[in-house]
């Protein structure tokens, strides 16, 4: 058996974490096949093994691990608790068992805990190639992130880039795309090159919304702090304490890179 108490105490965040008639600690009960109890902010975890083996012990400090990330989410966004639903506790749990997979000394090591904190929550990779590339981006000066549409590439760089931006560890935030299409035709769009790339460059403008907010994302554009450029623009241009996106890099030529 094994007692943990959550801090900070917060009755809203504390109601969130354990859903509507503690949907969600049931839900982990079942997962770890463990019996959890709490009193107000005072958990304790026991096996419903009648005699309980070693790895029992494991799964309790792993259940323990995933209800303090859980809280973690909660965290108050403009003074109240973020919603959590039975979606978020199931997406928790899937990639507790994605990680399981790889090898226990990885799975054991910081690489698997990076998180991105913003204003507005916190962001957290899902499965096990999210958490690598989050992981290089960190810790690296330069990574590439390839895959299919819609797998997080460009959302997960840009929220690392706002993460770094309010710790202060870089001044500006540029976000790119080369103006050769994708696929698509962009001669029949109306305008310069830079109006014409805009309507491309959405996704940029939806992550930042997303972290940010529309007004700061507006304020900070209108001070340079944040820009979104074709590659066109960029060229010989001196970047110093910046944080650099470059959106479908597959299309640049080997003179622009």
């Amino acid at each position: 058996m094994t007692t943990f108490t959550l801090e900070p105490q917060d009755n809203g965040r504390l109601q969130s974490l354990c859903g509507a008639f503690d949907e969600h600690l049931k839900l982990i009960e079942k997962e770890f096949n463990l019996n959890i109890s709490r009193n107000n902010f005072t958990f304790t975890i026991k096996s419903n093994e009648e005699n309980p083996k070693s790895h029992h012990e494991k799964l309790i400090q792993c259940a323990i691990k995933l209800i303090q990330d859980l809280y973690m989410e909660t965290a108050p966004i403009k003074g109240k608790a973020k919603e959590l639903e039975l979606q978020n506790v199931h997406m928790a749990l899937q990639e507790r068992r994605m990680l399981s997979q790889v090898e226990p000394e990885r799975a054991k090591s910081d690489v698997y805990s990076s998180v991105i904190k913003t204003k507005r929550g916190v962001i957290k990779p899902r499965g096990v190639n999210q958490v690598q590339y989050l992981h290089n981006i960190l810790t690296h000066d330069i990574s590439f992130g390839i895959g299919p549409a819609g797998t997080g590439k460009t959302f997960l760089a840009v929220a690392a880039a706002v993460e770094a931006l309010e710790r202060q560890e870089i001044r500006r935030v540029l976000l790119t795309r080369p103006a050769v299409e994708a696929g698509e035709k962009l001669g029949f769009l109306p305008g310069d090159l830079g109006q014409k790339i805009e309507p491309y460059l959405r996704p940029l403008y939806d992550a930042l919304f997303e972290m940010l907010g529309f007004e700061r994302v507006q304020k900070l554009m209108e001070r340079n702090v944040i820009e979104i450029a074709p590659l066109a623009y960029m060229r010989g241009r001196t970047l110093n304490d910046s944080f650099i996106i470059l959106d479908e890099s597959q299309n640049t030529t080997v003179e622009q890179m």
